[in-house]
């Protein structure tokens, strides 16, 4: 893929060949052709991590106007881990125009976490020095609600689990246990079911595609039910 594909997958252009080839430029690369490049991507990549920080934020901040600090700041850590923005940059196919050292390239470097979202730090930093902060935000307005979406699931059913086991912890001292009652459906698209207990006193059940899930659903169910069904 050429750098103008990657304008329009990016949906901007990148004006600047020299400043986006160098958002490119891995560290290994310039270690086995030193002359080949002026600079690798890496204070490119401490400014993207900053501003790709500034606009997340700025984006939650808007969109969640009754969220307190803490809520937001767990949301802006989750959205912008590293292997979100590798997630990112593959959704680009950054990482087949990485230039890479022949031993990072040897070793599945395009593919790795840690060099995609280095890679793709560094790009939004090319895309802020081009088109400012403005430019950031057109960029990540593609993956941003998806990205928060997603994020807000997970913790959302982590926190009912999480949730259920300091009621029922406050209440009797009993930490809620789960075990699977079956395992239905092929073996390629299995459908769990899933009772949660404290002792033996079932709280709730739930039913999904992985145990985590079904769990999950369970404790969402019993925390529906504690007002009528104590937790004993």
């Amino acid at each position: 893929m050429d750098v103008e594909e990657l304008e329009r997958r990016l949906g901007i252009d990148l004006p600047d060949r020299e400043l986006t080839r160098q958002a490119l430029v891995h560290t290994s690369y310039l270690n086995e052709n030193a002359d080949a490049a002026p600079a690798s991507n890496e204070r490119l990549e401490f400014l993207g991590d900053a501003v790709i920080g500034a606009v997340v934020a700025d984006y939650l901040y808007r969109a969640f106007p009754e969220s307190p600090e803490g809520q937001l700041t767990s949301l802006r850590a989750a959205v912008v881990r590293a292997g979100s923005l590798a997630e990112w940059a593959r959704q680009i196919a950054l990482g087949e125009l990485l230039l890479l050292g022949k031993g990072e390239e040897s070793h599945g470097g395009r593919g790795r976490d840690g060099i995609l979202s280095s890679a793709f730090e560094a790009m939004m930093a090319a895309v802020y020095l081009q088109h400012g902060y403005s430019g950031v935000q057109r960029v990540l307005a593609m993956f941003l609600p998806k990205a928060i979406e997603s994020v807000i699931q997970r913790q959302e059913a982590v926190d009912a689990k999480s949730k259920l086991q300091h009621l029922c912890q406050a209440q009797t001292g009993v930490t809620p246990s789960y075990r699977v009652v079956e395992v239905s459906g092929p073996p390629h698209k299995p459908v769990y079911s899933v009772e949660v207990l404290a002792e033996e006193t079932v709280l709730g059940t739930g039913v999904g595609p992985s145990k985590q899930v079904a769990e999950q659903a369970a404790a969402t169910e019993a925390l529906e039910k504690m007002e009528s069904l104590p937790c004993i």
